[in-house]
């Protein structure tokens, strides 16, 4: 099984650009992505007669054009649920969690701490109730959680740590420490079990040709309860794939 988690910065711009040939070809069992930027409706329609293979399950924020995520699956799961359940984190459509018979899977768009800085705390506090939320789960069967966690974990996860740390959001040590907790708390990123200290980017600056110059970062992970790794056959960065300023991840189950 291949799972695709893709970041589209807006599901009916990507739509206009190679977006549906793009996954077309990679005909990925299940694909994830993260701010559509569109209302549940407008993500059906979007992809209703293009990807009609796929079952369709959105979420939308409360505040029109912005965040948002989504699943599409060829499988339809056994349930699907919106949201965390927590009031203060539920307003802006981050989290879908599909079940299937051997994992749950998330899919998940972090909130950026913003570039003053001004959801830092905010943003820690998703990030501990988000752990937790991805514990209860784990209680009933291994997890799957894949998105955009708007974190690099390590200097070797972004091309200039130096001048980023503690001073950019994305690389403050707030939220290294979160990706800490998912990772000392038994989710393990499939990227760096399986590539070891491969250097590749999945995220990068509009400004200054920064694609161009691979001035990257990793942000967007497949993390998985450490009981899920060895069913894990490869987890890859797909950087081939434009229309975004994110590339699609992916891992294969099995």
């Amino acid at each position: 099984m291949q799972i695709i988690s893709f970041n589209v910065n807006g599901i009916r711009a990507i739509a206009k650009k190679n977006f549906f040939a793009d996954m077309k070809k990679l005909d990925a069992d299940i694909i994830c992505l993260q701010e559509t930027k569109a209302m549940v409706e407008q993500v059906k329609e979007t992809v209703a007669d293009e990807m009609s293979a796929y079952k369709v399950y959105a979420n939308e924020a409360d505040k029109k054009g912005y965040s948002g995520t989504a699943i599409l699956s060829k499988t339809e799961p056994i349930s699907v649920a919106y949201d965390m359940g927590m009031e203060e984190h539920d307003k802006e459509g981050r989290v879908i969690c599909a079940e299937y018979p051997d994992f749950y899977l998330v899919t998940v768009y972090v909130p950026n701490s913003g570039n003053d800085l001004r959801r830092l705390g905010y943003r820690q506090k998703w990030d501990s109730d988000f752990l937790n939320y991805m514990k209860e789960l784990e209680k009933k069967k291994p997890v799957i959680a894949c998105g955009d966690f708007n974190v690099a974990h390590t200097e070797i996860d972004l091309a200039r740590p130096k001048p980023n740390y503690n001073k950019s959001a994305g690389f403050m040590q707030e939220e290294i420490d979160g990706m800490d907790a998912y990772t000392s708390n038994g989710f393990v990123d499939t990227f760096r079990a399986k590539n070891g200290d491969e250097v590749k980017y999945s995220w990068w600056s509009y400004r200054g040709g920064a694609r161009e110059r691979n001035v990257g970062w990793r942000i967007d992970y497949f993390l998985v309860s450490e009981r899920l790794v060895e069913n894990i056959s490869e987890a890859r960065i797909l950087n081939e794939v434009h229309g975004s300023d994110h590339c699609p991840v992916t891992v294969t189950v099995g």
